[in-house]
């Protein structure tokens, strides 16, 4: 992935495949469900949407942002909300142009943070903690939507249940093998072992000293946990107000459209929405997530074109608009940083490693 070329064809192999998914969306969930479903049908379902509605939509966005700041703050002591707002603007908007974007948006939360002073052990901490907590949340909502659809009395078509739970199943992998290398010493001497096992396998020039990599996990794990210890309750309440006020989202898109299909039916919509931007293939599975949210609808009866209709405005909020308005923010971090001679950004605010050496930040 280092040559430039190579990034260039997969990223606009990428975008053009997104946007091929989203131009024969009909085609597609149509085959899927075998009904007929139209653009025509579809932009009927758009004009006939309320104003009301759009604001409706545009303040829960708005909120969703602002509560995803809690994450970053706390994740990252030091760190001001607008600083946090920049931070998740501008790399949502990279993760979504690229694919494997996260890497890049990592990649620019470095640039922009050592730009406002803080250390790179102490965003190191910062990513892995709400890297954590996103993927904790992402199993949970699956676990979410599937309870609600039990107590409802409905449960959603074979295949559909079936892709829930293999992307709920990778995730708790995911997380168990990070979650306990990061808070079992054990674990995290034991991964860190294997790792200096593999590292044995490189060529000597570039192969690091003996035990390196245990006791680089072991100092990680430790400055984890220890942000973890006193922030915990900030991050959990980010999450949980970020992810209500989303789904919220995909509410007034439901309703807008007239696909509203009820309580319990809403909330696994939208567990397996964000099961789906899990997709690689394209940049936040766009297309991908799109299609398997109308299929779901169409489950439960939801008439196909107001489906589809939603799930292209669901689309929109999480993942178009974020594009432009990442690109704004960064807009205004390059030019204040330029002002201010690409100093801390807003010629105010630095930040230094405390002196007990735990990554932690402050403000002077």
């Amino acid at each position: 992935m280092k040559n430039t070329w190579a990034r260039i064809v997969l990223s606009a192999a990428s975008l053009t495949l997104a946007v091929t998914l989203v131009v024969f969306l009909p085609q597609i969930v149509g085959s899927l469900t075998d009904k007929e479903v139209s653009w025509n049908a579809i932009g009927a379902e758009f004009s006939a949407m309320s104003p009301l509605m759009i604001v409706a939509m545009t303040a829960a966005w708005l909120a969703s942002l602002a509560a995803y700041t809690f994450v970053l703050t706390a994740s990252l002591p030091g760190l001001t909300h607008l600083q946090a707002l920049t931070l998740n603007a501008g790399g949502s908007a990279v993760s979504n142009l690229l694919p494997f974007g996260g890497a890049a948006g990592v990649a620019l939360t470095f640039a922009m943070t050592k730009g406002w002073g803080f250390t790179i052990r102490s965003v190191v901490v910062s990513t892995l903690v709400s890297g954590v907590w996103n993927t904790l949340f992402r199993f949970i909502l699956p676990a979410v939507g599937i309870l609600a659809l039990l107590l409802a009395g409905q449960v959603p078509n074979g295949t559909v249940a079936k892709a829930g739970w293999v992307g709920a199943v990778s995730i708790l992998v995911l997380v168990l093998v990070v979650g306990t290398a990061l808070y079992w010493d054990r674990a995290g001497a034991a991964l860190g072992r294997g790792l200096d096992a593999l590292v044995r396998l490189a060529p000597a020039k570039v192969r690091p000293r003996e035990h390196a990599a245990s006791q680089a996990l072991t100092k990680l794990r430790r400055d984890t946990a220890e942000v973890v210890r006193h922030r915990w309750a900030g991050l959990t309440f980010g999450m949980i107000a970020f992810q209500i006020l989303q789904w919220l989202i995909m509410v007034c898109c439901l309703y807008a459209t007239g696909a509203y299909p009820g309580l319990a039916q809403s909330i696994a919509v939208f567990a397996l929405s964000r099961v789906l931007t899990t997709a690689l293939v394209t940049p936040s599975g766009a297309g991908i997530m799109e299609a398997g949210v109308a299929v779901l609808l169409a489950a439960f009866g939801v008439p196909l074109p107001a489906a589809t209709a939603a799930a292209l405005l669901f689309g929109f909020w999480t993942y178009t608009v974020e594009i432009p308005f990442g690109g704004l923010a960064l807009g205004a971090w390059a030019l204040l940083r330029k002002r201010n001679g690409g100093g801390t950004g807003d010629g105010s605010d630095t930040v230094e490693e405390d002196a007990h050496g735990d990554g932690a930040c402050a403000r002077e």
